[in-house]
């Protein structure tokens, strides 16, 4: 078992940066594939990146390539999400999960473990 917590959300301009966190704590994370998603108001929870067990995989809808990173530090068990030219339709709950699959999973049912959220309000 892993627990998540996430760190990292506030509120920026659009325009701005910011760089979320997950730390993982109990098993290590590299056991386990790794996505971000997020959820905004009234909305389904949307699929905004993900990296296979191995690392070697990554994965990046449309609406986020170009602007969006993940990346991992194994010394540290935690997960990155570096976020660039924020908009405000990227204002949501950023959620970490982990699934015990090899591959990247884009839908949230194939994900075993998530951490609390952390809000990310970006202003017009």
């Amino acid at each position: 078992q892993v627990q998540l917590v996430e760190s990292g959300g506030g509120l920026v301009q659009a325009g701005g940066s910011l760089r979320l966190s997950c730390a993982a704590s109990g098993r290590t994370f590299s056991q386990y594939a790794m996505g971000w998603f997020r959820q905004a108001p009234g909305k389904e929870r949307e699929f905004v990146t993900g990296i296979s067990r191995n690392g070697g995989s990554v994965y990046y809808p449309d609406f986020v390539k170009g602007r969006f990173t993940i990346s991992t530090d194994n010394a540290k068990n935690t997960v990155y999400l570096q976020m660039n030219s924020l908009k405000p339709e990227d204002t949501a709950v950023y959620y970490c999960a982990a699934a015990t699959t090899t591959t990247v999973n884009i839908i949230p049912v194939s994900y075993d473990y998530w951490g609390q959220g952390t809000q990310v309000t970006v202003s017009s």
